[in-house]
């Protein structure tokens, strides 16, 4: 019986690390905080004000759909605008987080992009994370043909732009902005190419920290995303430092992803008391409640501990001093978390 428990507890904090990823990208998939991505890390739009990038130069509505993945029967989002998913007969489906067309600013209002923003909770997935996101850009490039060109008129290719917010980065990445671009390097002679015919492609690799330790797209991404600050905190500082109008669907959004993360850590304390106390029992009556209370308030700061960890992305140190955990006890906990 305690078996099935913890599966299907197991499950359902799944399922709430689905619906809190469905809500942060939602969130990020709003113009105004995209505007302020574009800005601070693409150069064509460094000029341009975060208005004129939301209502001029984002293309369309980003429309945010849920699709059950097959495998899990979890719901992920993407915007269906520009066609989320590439097809490919050999190469299978590759499924972006948010995808839009933006225009490039000074060129008339004919030349766009393609930029594509992943969020990602695991800085090393078993590779590279910029081969990923370097993939996702040639993925772009290719799905091109016959959508902006044909035959072989590659003069038509547009450039095309793979946004990663990393939320767990090692400590040397925290707080970073890391652009991946294709440069021009002459090794014989004085003959250049023009710009325009080989920057096709932008890796950009946001690696957030500590919002108290950093400022611009990076702090309001942490403020977003990995903060501990409850949801009127986080609509104050998108507002006043920002300028983002908190609109109705904003704000719902801010909430929503708030209460999300709020109710996975309430559920972690109750899950590791009902272990707890259900191993305890499982012992016997009077000696098993006894440790059974004794191993559910171990479990349930081992619960709360992993919480704090995955939601507000802390070292295990981090968490021990968040929870006043004594020095003398910081050891056990470390090995319940690793084990």
């Amino acid at each position: 019986m305690l078996v099935k428990t913890a599966v299907a507890n197991d499950i359902e904090t799944a399922k709430d690390k689905a619906r809190l990823d469905s809500a942060c990208k939602k969130l990020l998939a709003n113009k105004a905080i995209l505007a302020h991505i574009l800005k601070e890390c693409l150069d064509e739009f460094k000029d341009e004000s975060i208005e004129d990038i939301r209502d001029k130069y984002i293309e369309g509505t980003p429309e945010i759909s849920e699709e059950a993945v097959h495998q899990d029967e979890f719901a992920t989002e993407k915007i269906i605008g520009v066609d989320t998913a590439d097809k490919s007969i050999s190469e299978g489906v590759t499924t972006y987080d948010i995808k839009f067309k933006a225009i490039i600013p000074g060129t008339d209002m004919k030349v766009h992009m393609y930029i594509n923003v992943e969020a990602q909770n695991d800085f090393s997935p078993g590779y590279p994370l910029i081969k990923r996101g370097l993939y996702y850009c040639c993925r772009m490039i290719s799905s091109q043909y016959s959508r902006e060109f044909t035959g072989s008129h590659y003069e038509k290719i547009k450039k095309v732009c793979s946004v990663w917010i990393c939320t767990t980065p090692p400590n040397f990445r925290e707080n970073s902005i890391t652009t991946y671009t294709i440069q021009e390097k002459t090794i014989t002679g004085n003959s250049t190419e023009l710009k325009d015919n080989y920057d096709l492609l932008s890796c950009i690799m946001l690696c957030l920290g500590n919002p108290s330790d950093t400022e611009g797209v990076l702090q309001m991404l942490d403020v977003i995303i990995t903060s501990d600050l409850n949801s009127e905190q986080k609509k104050e500082i998108l507002e006043r430092d920002f300028e983002i109008e908190m609109t109705r669907e904003i704000q719902e959004e801010v909430d929503n992803v708030c209460n999300i993360s709020d109710g996975i850590f309430n559920k972690g304390i109750r899950i590791g008391e009902e272990r707890g106390e259900a191993r305890g029992e499982a012992r016997g009556r009077a000696e098993g409640r006894a440790e059974g209370k004794a191993e559910g308030r171990a479990e349930t700061i081992v619960g709360n501990l992993k919480m704090l960890m995955l939601n507000m992305k802390l070292t295990p140190e981090q968490a021990m001093e968040a929870l006043s955990i004594p020095p003398q006890e910081q050891g056990f906990y470390r090995e319940l978390i690793n084990s």
